[in-house]
């Protein structure tokens, strides 16, 4: 079977290391799934993600010189984007609601030095 970057496959997990996972893709051809490619979360142990003999669904990120590097986390469909809001939108609300924070302390700090303002005291 012949394989080209891009393509998602699947493959059965044949081996784990604390860098990543091997997956066969057909008998004789085996990539690795570096752990940065596991999961779109940081991943701490490998294991907590996948197992000996799990099938997974893989895209074939690069092959070259024999070595085929594999993404479990890029071969997963993306999250609709419908409810998202942009990162513009997000800075925006970001803002305002910083500008609010520090109004609402800065009154709550002006009410415990009395309302006067500076809050200096004199001595005479």
């Amino acid at each position: 079977m012949s394989f080209a970057v891009g393509q998602v496959v699947e493959g059965k997990v044949t081996g784990i290391t604390n860098f990543g996972a091997f997956v066969e893709l057909s008998p004789g051809m085996t990539g690795l799934v570096h752990i940065s490619e596991v999961a779109d979360v940081y991943v701490k142990d490998i294991k907590e993600f996948v197992q000996l003999n799990d099938q997974v669904k893989v895209k074939i990120l690069s092959m070259q010189n024999g070595k085929i590097g594999l993404s479990i986390r890029q071969a997963q469909p993306k999250p609709s984007r419908q409810n998202q809001q942009s990162f513009e939108d997000k800075l925006a609300k970001f803002l305002k609601d910083s500008d609010e924070r520090q109004s609402d302390l800065k009154r709550s700090m002006d009410s415990k030095r009395g309302g006067r303002g500076g809050g200096r005291l004199s001595h005479f």
